[in-house]
């Protein structure tokens, strides 16, 4: 599945000599950081990166457009669609309990990783009353069969915390090499009891015109068109997890998180193993886009006419915004930039721009700010904020944000007018 999408971009980099998956990888995909990158030898393995490292890359696919995108995010989000179950899935095709993690082309890589890390994961688990979870987490390889597995305080964290305390482990399947409807919904955040299984369907009905397919194993269904499946088991036990570089480019702390136990590998034949580069342009689009729907839904509260919402590059995606709308009323800029920051809590910086900016070009957006903002009348300041543990510059996750009201003032808009032809 994922060697044939990568064959309908005519931009793919292949790599045919062997590369090592110690530090080497990392370089082509720096070195093509918005290009698909196929690798067909790392340990003799097919591994690619870099697939859905632009927008027009991931809306193509989708068959929509980098505008609507958020539109199309939403609209999964807000009507999750159950899943189809079928008898067979192609990854049943090899499936052994004799493999070696370190085998497999687990990419190291940054120098000071903690060691070879799974990056594009997604775990599926059901919890005792039939809820399934799929959300991403990132591994290091511990052994041959161990890993430690990275929760953040959310719904897998619920799901194994309430097993862990009764001594228990958590059964769940690991999912690796996925197309990009599964994988922008197992970076949404939405409610408990809301499946991103069923996300990816409501994307897949959108897109493709059917629902997703799903095969049962052992009691948790697995998307169909995943390239690598694991049984798998979340201990009780800690044990020490990191460095890694994550979305900021920089690295984040050694923490102790949970050890998980790969007992089981299903592939497809001739696998594509993905490796998300940590802190590239692939990782900004799949924890990024997401996000922009939940700050569209919150400005959208308190100002009528919202045009758009962007997570920038330049702020990995994740700290910096613009958002656009039309005013109705002075303040409105003002309003947007407290509805952004309650939209997305990680968000340290955004900026507000009229309707007429694009806010997809850095440069006209500076232009705004350039032209329409005066600092001592038009920045809104939050110090002491709770902001992104991401952040390396915050303080115990507290930041100031800031907020720039780059909209025409209404009573002396044609002021503010550019001139055309």
């Amino acid at each position: 599945m994922l060697r044939e999408i990568i064959g309908r971009f005519e931009d793919t980099i292949i790599v045919e000599e062997p590369v090592s998956k110690e530090l080497e990888v990392t370089k082509y995909l720096v070195k093509y950081r918005d290009r698909p990158v196929l690798f067909r030898n790392v340990d003799g393995w097919s591994l690619a990166g870099n697939i859905w490292s632009t927008r027009e890359r991931i809306a193509g696919y989708l068959g929509t457009e980098k505008e609507k995108l958020l539109h199309f995010i939403a609209s999964a989000m807000e009507n999750p669609e159950p899943c189809r179950t079928v008898e067979s899935a192609p990854f049943m095709a090899n499936s052994t309990a004799d493999f070696s993690l370190r085998e497999l082309p687990v990419p190291k890589y940054y120098p000071r990783d903690g060691g070879q890390y799974f990056t594009s994961s997604m775990v599926i688990a059901r919890d005792e009353e039939g809820f399934v979870n799929m959300s991403f987490h990132r591994m290091m390889v511990i052994d041959d069969k161990r890993a430690a597995i990275r929760l953040v305080p959310r719904h897998l964290y619920a799901m194994w915390k309430e097993k862990a305390e009764m001594g228990e482990e958590l059964d769940v399947r690991i999912v690796v090499g996925n197309p990009i409807h599964l994988l922008l919904a197992g970076a949404t955040s939405v409610a408990y009891g809301t499946s991103e299984l069923e996300i990816a369907s409501a994307m897949s009905r959108m897109a493709f015109g059917k629902p997703l397919d799903v095969f049962d194993l052992g009691g948790i269904p697995v998307p169909v068109e995943t390239e690598f499946v694991f049984e798998a088991k979340i201990l009780p036990e800690l044990t020490d997890e990191g460095p890694f570089v994550d979305i900021t480019g920089t690295y984040d702390h050694v923490r102790k998180q949970p050890v998980v136990v790969f007992e089981r590998m299903h592939h497809v034949d001739e696998p594509v193993f993905h490796a998300l580069l940590p802190g590239g342009y692939e990782h900004y689009m799949l924890m990024g886009l997401p996000k922009e729907p939940q700050i569209y839904a919150s400005v959208k509260r308190v100002v009528p006419r919202v045009h758009g919402v962007r997570l920038t590059e330049g702020g990995a995606m994740w700290l910096h915004a613009v958002v656009s709308i039309t005013k109705q009323h002075d303040g409105d800029g003002k309003n947007a930039i407290l509805a952004a920051f309650a939209g997305h809590p990680s968000l340290k910086h955004v900026v507000v721009v009229d309707g007429d900016i694009n806010i997809y070009d850095d440069r006209e957006v500076e232009w705004a700010i350039a032209t329409r903002f005066q600092a001592d009348r038009d920045l809104v300041i939050i110090p002491n904020a709770r902001g992104s543990s991401l952040d390396p510059s915050a303080e115990k996750s507290l930041t100031a944000k800031w907020g720039i009201d780059a909209t025409k003032p209404l009573e002396r808009k044609e002021d503010f007018e550019r001139a055309e032809v």
